[in-house]
């Protein structure tokens, strides 16, 4: 193991010290029925890609390229793929997902660094972010959809719809004659962080996770009156949908049957506790930060023992870790991004 493989676990020592239980989970399920029902709730389909790719660029012994393909609904996904100009044949790929406000571009520093390590590094807008957007950049239009999910129902732009693409994103990445297909790993932060268990949890062709700043559990943030770090990445279609409803004060329950229109199950069903173990026994590492209020550690801590009772079901216990950032709220510190390269270079060979 190399120096900045063990900088970046060195804050795995402070974890919990005392044992923790197998966390109540409210009669959620790790079954395969799980899975399945979550893949009905996203409305999974396969449609012809009718992929295009253009604006190849080679820079500093690096191709770049824009790449699109066909999701669901006459929507049209737009990514970004970066290699290392001079290998050829297939090599194993890593997905990052950005973040509520972010944008493909803006995972470009850490793509031009996986393409060094010899993978192929690639992004996508979210729906609502980028080219998906008519700004190209913020959150308003995001906001704005999760409201009329909440309002109509037609669509699911908090977390399941990006899911969906990124599922899509599989199907494209599986013809690129320059993808090793057995090796796609996934990581994500904060929003992205979540859609990367999701997809993880219920596409098996996600071959190592990282999720970043985005496992939690909601449940326990509903029951513990710590929900509202997470609910301001939404505020203003939380706050429209409280006076449609003629609810003068936000709580935990308008905030669950909130939840029960733009995204239904994420609290019960598809939470984290409920949907991580779904990934063993593939490679898992999680980060937080000690201090985040928008994964708060207690629910966190559901979620991990949940997932590790699954790896040591399955015999996979060295293939699951968590890194807990000390003194760290809602970001991603470089001790704990090196240790998410690392992670993919130990499982994924490149």
């Amino acid at each position: 193991m190399n120096r900045q493989f063990q900088a970046g676990f060195a804050a795995i020592a402070l974890l919990l010290a005392q044992p923790l239980a197998a966390a109540q989970t409210g009669g959620r399920s790790d079954s395969p029925s799980t899975r399945e029902a979550f893949l009905k709730r996203i409305g999974r389909v396969r449609l012809p890609l009718a992929s295009e790719t253009k604006d190849v660029e080679e820079k500093d012994g690096l191709t770049q390229t824009h790449f699109s393909f066909v999701a669901q609904g006459g929507q049209r996904v737009p990514g970004i793929a970066v290699k290392a100009s001079a290998r050829d044949g297939r090599r194993p790929v890593v997905i990052a997902l950005h973040g509520t406000g972010g944008n493909k571009e803006g995972q470009l520093p850490l793509l031009k660094e996986l393409a060094r390590l010899g993978f192929l590094g690639v992004a996508i807008d979210g729906r609502h972010h980028g080219e998906r957007a008519k700004t190209g950049k913020g959150s308003e239009e995001y906001v704005a959809a999760i409201l009329r999910a909440y309002r109509t129902g037609a669509e699911q732009p908090f977390l399941y719809d990006t899911v969906l693409d990124v599922m899509r994103l599989l199907d494209y990445l599986e013809t690129r004659a320059d993808v090793d297909a057995e090796r796609i790993g996934m990581i994500g932060f904060s929003k992205g962080g979540m859609e990367t268990y999701l997809t993880a949890a219920v596409d098996p062709r996600v071959a190592a996770a990282v999720p970043c700043i985005g496992v939690q559990s909601f449940d326990w943030a509903l029951k513990n009156n710590a929900w509202q770090s997470r609910a301001e990445t939404f505020q203003a279609a939380l706050n429209s949908a409280a006076r449609d409803a003629a609810v003068a004060q936000l709580d935990a329950d308008f905030v669950r049957a909130f939840y029960d229109r733009v995204a239904p199950g994420v609290y019960t069903q598809f939470d984290g506790p409920a949907m991580l173990p779904l990934i063993a026994p593939r490679p898992l590492l999680v980060i937080n930060g000690e201090a985040d209020a928008r994964t708060p550690l207690p629910g966190l801590m559901e979620c991990d023992a949940r997932a590790r009772a699954a790896y040591r079901k399955a015999r996979a216990e060295e293939k699951y870790e968590l890194l807990i950032q000390p003194r760290t709220g809602h970001a991603v510190t470089p001790a704990a991004r090196q240790a998410a390269l690392a992670w993919f270079v130990k499982w994924l060979r490149p």
